[in-house]
């Protein structure tokens, strides 16, 4: 098998601690007590768990707090097994392979005012960024929390609570709040992002339809239903590194036939909304299909998981 270079590093698991209903926040450090790969606030991780599956989760802890890498995780019966294995089968002492860390929201560059709008634990991606600002005070921020009876995390976030720089509403007492009345007026300076239950985001992007692209940041727990293209035709992948030709038959995804040509890719959601599978990509048309990467990124990468082509043949940079 021709694998395309994975980067992982070794961590323990120095605590875990209960942070909620259902919900345990998990401390990752190097085993010899040396700094860890620096992260963007808001960055995301791939958990390489023992059992096999590979899960991608958000960092918790802000850039400066370098020592460590801190997720939540909220234990669901019915999910893709992921966080019942962290739940159930994983200790303070064992080992876990951790991705480098990837993604998150720049700071600065010119933003002047954050709104973020979180349901439940959809918390998660703000925290870091939440804790950088109010630490740096490189700009303005409120984070809008909506929980209906519970907060969860409640410890973590007091401080935030207490500054008043997380509003906390509880839908059991007056309803889901008026996203449109919490995100504002809409502005150059001003990013806007949501991260809750599809109801949530789908009226967040009603709100945001007319702003900026570039000023509106979507954080999704489950991938979309996948994109079934009735006219998919076939095309030719070159790999440019190795001069290698992989056939993607119609219908089939990018991920599917690079394994099937032996070539290993790192994958988490296979949903185009973790960006596990993030692949550069040199020349042909892409058609991108996933709701992480930004305009600027698709002109030059692509989300192998959910990505076609509109030309016969596409280059990818492995």
């Amino acid at each position: 098998m021709r694998v395309r270079p994975i980067t992982t590093i070794k961590t323990v698991v120095a605590a875990i601690e209960g942070a909620g209903t259902g919900i345990k926040l998990f401390t990752l450090a190097d085993p010899d007590h040396w700094e860890l790969p620096p992260f963007k606030p808001g960055a995301h991780i791939d958990l390489h768990l023992p059992s096999g599956l590979v899960r991608t989760y958000s960092l918790c802890n802000e850039p400066a707090d370098n020592a460590r890498y801190v997720i939540a995780v909220k234990r669901e019966a019915e999910g893709r097994g992921g966080s019942r294995a962290l739940h159930d089968e994983v200790g303070i002492g064992n080992v876990i392979g951790v991705s480098l860390p990837r993604g998150g929201l720049e700071p600065g560059a010119g933003i002047a005012r954050h709104v973020f709008i979180a349901g439940g634990i959809g918390v998660t991606p703000f925290l870091s960024m939440a804790r950088h600002l109010a630490r740096t005070g490189d700009a303005d921020f409120t984070l809008h929390l909506v929980v209906r009876q519970e907060a969860p995390l409640a410890s973590y976030l007091a401080p935030l609570i207490d500054a008043g720089r997380i509003v906390v509403h509880y839908t059991s007492r007056g309803g889901r709040p008026d996203l449109a009345s919490l995100v504002g007026e809409g502005g150059s300076k001003t990013l806007v992002a949501c991260c809750g239950p599809e109801s949530m985001i789908d009226d967040f992007e009603r709100v945001t339809a007319t702003w900026p692209a570039a000023n509106v940041h979507i954080e999704r727990f489950v991938a979309p239903p996948p994109v079934i293209d009735p006219d998919a035709k076939p095309f030719m992948l070159s790999l440019a590194r190795t001069g290698t030709e992989i056939q993607v038959r119609a219908g089939q995804t990018m991920l599917a036939a690079l394994q099937e040509g032996g070539i290993d890719i790192s994958t988490s959601c296979c949903g185009g909304i973790c960006g596990a599978c993030k692949v550069g990509w040199l020349e042909g048309k892409p058609v991108h299909r996933d709701r992480i990467l930004s305009p600027y990124e698709r002109e030059r990468y692509l989300m192998v998981c959910v990505a076609g082509s509109e030309a016969d043949r596409l280059v990818l940079d492995l």
